[in-house]
């Protein structure tokens, strides 16, 4: 299963590209899909959407696993990651990939094995999880690299599952047309 990893944001959206076979994970590629400073917010989606058409395209992922939106103080960022957020939603929508969302310490605990674990844990165990010589860089590729990861360890379950898929459950069905 190729699945792809997303750490959203407005001005960096760091992705993962990890191929997950028989519980073992490779990581293929991962980098930031990058805004410039100072365009108009509807630009920068523009410029997310048109890269995230790329990667889709490019890569034919199976699933692409997402952070959930997680408001800090400052809720102005916040409004503007949701809407980049719905751009990359609607580009895994639109290609018909399947989308699944972590919180935050969900991602902790599948990587480290402790739902409060701090961000230097997480990115010590990815790199040791997936034979890395160092941590991905930058900061917001490594955190994309971790939830691609938490989705190759959880899946299974997560595919199992009967619940229908409701926002916040961690899981988004595709509707097969």
């Amino acid at each position: 299963m190729i699945i792809l990893g997303i750490d959203p944001g407005f001005a960096i959206v760091g992705f993962a590209i990890l191929e997950a076979n028989h519980g073992k994970q490779r990581l293929i590629q991962c980098g930031a899909i990058t805004t410039q400073a100072g365009l108009p917010l509807p630009a920068r989606l523009l410029q997310i959407e048109q890269d995230m058409d790329e990667l889709i395209a490019v890569f034919h992922p199976e699933a692409m696993a997402v952070e959930e939106l997680f408001f800090n103080n400052n809720v102005t960022t916040g409004i503007g990651v949701a809407q980049a957020r719905g751009v990359i939603l609607t580009a895994a929508e639109r290609a018909r990939v399947s989308i699944y969302e972590y919180t935050p310490s969900q991602v902790k605990q599948a990587v480290v094995g402790y739902g409060k674990a701090e961000k230097r844990q997480v990115m010590d165990m990815t790199k040791r999880i997936l034979n890395l010589r160092t941590v991905p860089k930058p900061d917001d590729a490594a955190d994309a690299v971790a939830i691609a990861l938490c989705h190759a360890r959880s899946h299974a379950s997560l595919l199992a599952s009967l619940d229908p898929a409701t926002p916040g459950s961690g899981r988004y069905e595709v509707r097969k047309k």
